[in-house]
């Protein structure tokens, strides 16, 4: 792919105090691409990659399981750079429990902010991207966006949500220069995935490296975790002039999970 720049152009990343959204923050950042970061990570972390930027970044402490909050991170995001080119929903949590005692709480919890917050966050950023002609929507879903997996109800079905929320949004704003995928990584070794192995181990009854050997890394072939760099070059691949006939699909990361 040649070389290209973002400059001019400015982005949303949720999730981006840690992990995979950290790095397309950073990666978005490093090409041209003015940055809004959001989420409840290391900070000191984040604050170090926004010195190291030499374009325009803000920080947004939105809570993105309340609507108005996500509308609240736009607006600052419109205030501080002038509008919205690029939107990143990443911001992701997670539980793992058999469903007969998974909790009301947490399935509440796990739709609103890896679901619904990513639709009022494009519903908020849509109509102008479509008025500019230009508009990139990534949604970092999942593997689990095309596959299931026990013990894990509520993620399961707020990622198959992302990827019918991807093609619908594609579809609206393919005649108006708008472009919204998403990739579907195994997994990443990530603070997410990290937190999850014990609730793992325990709904399991398994050690730690049973986990990892036996459930996280079983259905990934090369049997190697996906990078949170790997993650962000697709990121930014998408908001490339390569990407622009890219529409509606999911870019699937899993060392071939899905494949099997």
């Amino acid at each position: 792919m040649a070389s290209f720049s973002l400059k001019g152009k400015s982005a949303i990343v949720t999730g981006s105090t840690s992990g995979i959204g950290l790095a397309v923050a950073k990666t978005l950042g490093e090409t041209g691409a003015n940055v809004m970061f959001n989420g409840f990570g290391d900070l000191a972390e984040m604050d170090a990659a926004r010195k190291e930027l030499d374009v325009q970044t803000a920080y947004c402490d939105a809570d993105l399981s309340k609507p108005a909050e996500v509308r609240r991170l736009v607006a600052e995001a419109k205030s501080a750079f002038g509008g919205v080119d690029i939107l990143v929903n990443n911001a992701g949590i997670q539980f793992v429990s058999p469903v007969e005692d998974f909790p009301d709480e947490k399935w509440d919890a796990i739709i609103a902010i890896n679901l619904s917050s990513a639709f009022h966050a494009c519903k908020a950023t849509f109509a102008d991207m479509k008025a500019k002609k230009w508009g990139r929507i990534v949604n970092v879903c999942s593997a689990h966006g095309l596959r299931a997996s026990p013990f894990k109800v509520a993620y399961v079905s707020a990622k198959h949500g992302i990827m019918g929320l991807t093609k619908t949004l594609a579809l609206e704003g393919a005649e108006h220069g708008v472009r919204v995928n998403s990739i579907c990584p195994g997994y990443v070794w990530t603070p997410l995935v990290e937190k999850q192995i014990p609730d793992t181990m325990k709904a399991r009854n398994m050690t730690k490296e049973q986990v990892i050997r036996e459930v996280l890394l079983e259905r990934q072939p090369t049997k190697e975790f996906a990078t949170v760099d790997e993650i962000a070059g697709i990121a930014l691949f998408l908001c490339s002039p390569s990407a622009d006939q890219i529409n509606g699909v999911a870019i699937s990361a899993d060392g071939g999970w899905t494949a099997q």
